[in-house]
């Protein structure tokens, strides 16, 4: 029996045609993504996807804890919700679609130690420099240490190889 003109060959058709409209469509909207992320991120366009997308297409964020004020846990825990509060503010208000990409990826943020201020000044010019959203956090010191202490640095969201190209070599907190 012949379906290929049938309802249930018409159905197919109908199916394979959408898929194709649907797909031709998700790849010019995130072909476009890449090119706008590309832009933002100063990499040009010359460079390739995986320029931006980083080498599997992924983003995260990194919160740089300063080791040498020997901060309690909640302390810790409190002083990077507002680096990543912070960074995720300036993102969303500068580049809403890197935003969006971050997301996608599941808004990764690993916690990484900086032995002292001199570090984290020096980490925070490295991500400006290539191009990279930064947020310190300077404590208001009615708790554990002085006031205007520099506690935490976010960098990102931002592509993970650009990231780590400026933190790589941190050890996890």
């Amino acid at each position: 029996m012949d379906t290929s003109s049938g309802p249930l060959g018409l159905g197919v058709a109908a199916g394979l045609g959408c898929g194709l409209v649907l797909g031709w469509y998700l790849r010019g909207r995130f072909s476009s993504t890449s090119r706008s992320l590309m832009a933002a991120m100063g990499n040009g366009g010359g460079g390739g996807e995986a320029s931006v997308m980083g080498e599997v297409g992924e983003f995260k964020m990194i919160l740089v804890v300063r080791n040498d004020l020997k901060m309690g846990k909640g302390k810790v825990a409190a002083q990077c919700a507002h680096a990543a509060v912070s960074a995720y503010k300036q993102v969303q208000r500068r580049n809403p679609e890197l935003l969006r990409q971050w997301e996608y990826c599941g808004q990764p943020k690993v916690v990484v130690k900086a032995p002292d201020e001199d570090a984290l000044v020096h980490l925070l010019a490295h991500a400006k420099e290539v191009g990279l959203p930064v947020s310190l956090i300077q404590d208001a010191g009615r708790t554990q240490i002085a006031p205007g202490s520099r506690t935490v640095l976010g960098i990102g969201p931002g592509p993970a190889d650009l990231i780590d190209r400026v933190t790589g070599d941190l050890k996890l907190y």
